[in-house]
């Protein structure tokens, strides 16, 4: 069992699930609760990763992150180096390709708040920031959770998009799934077999947890 692949693919997943969560909150209330009339067009720049190929993602994010890129070209003068190739670089593209796995779930839980506790909060004077920490986050928290869950577990997973970004570099952006891929073409199969059933493993606990989440949630909302 290859620890640095799995321990680097554990760091990835953390790191990406914490800027989710900084990032797609936000996006999440704004979604549940705009009433802009085209807010149909964010809602499907969001959710594009879900049904474009990994590879095509990789690839415009590899040029948005390349060399010749002014993302490219400001992050070397800032560092002295690229962000292809890089652990940071890998983690930018998989902020985007997991955020509708953050952000919908996180956004049918704000929707699910009663209308009627957000207004009694305002009438009682309650500012908008604390009606969201007192009242509407403790009451979407299971949304937020599953989708946390759901990003760690997507982010594990990623093959296409880690491949276009990552290079597959051991010990900097090998990844899990890319380390199946390579045991296969080596024919090592004994060792593909070992790191595949961790992966299932692991995937079975994640849908089991979400939806254990979902329906604690569930039976909070419409209790017997």
């Amino acid at each position: 069992m290859d620890w640095t692949t799995i321990a680097l693919t554990v760091r990835l997943a953390i790191w990406v699930c914490g800027i989710l969560v900084v990032l797609g909150t936000p996006i999440a209330y704004w979604m549940a609760f705009s009433r802009w009339r085209f807010a149909f067009v964010v809602e499907s720049v969001v959710a594009l990763p879900l049904v474009l190929p990994p590879t095509v993602l990789g690839f415009y994010v590899l040029l948005a992150l390349g060399a010749e890129s002014p993302i490219g070209r400001a992050w070397n003068q800032l560092t002295g180096r690229g962000l292809a190739f890089t652990f940071e670089g890998l983690v930018i593209a998989s902020v985007l390709y997991s955020l509708p796995f953050m952000v919908q779930p996180a956004a049918a839980a704000f929707r699910r708040v009663d209308p009627s506790l957000i207004e009694a909060s305002a009438t009682l004077g309650a500012s908008r920031t604390r009606t969201f920490r007192a009242v509407i986050l403790p009451l979407a928290a299971d949304g937020l959770l599953t989708g946390v869950v759901l990003s760690f577990a997507h982010t594990v997973g990623e093959f296409g998009v880690v491949l276009m970004i990552g290079g597959n570099v051991p010990g900097v952006t090998r990844t899990v799934s890319l380390a199946i891929y390579d045991h296969v073409q080596a024919l090592e199969y004994d060792a593909a077999h070992r790191t595949a059933l961790l992966l299932l493993a692991f995937s079975f606990v994640v849908v089991a947890l979400t939806q254990a989440i979902q329906r604690r949630a569930w039976t909070t909302v419409n209790p017997r």
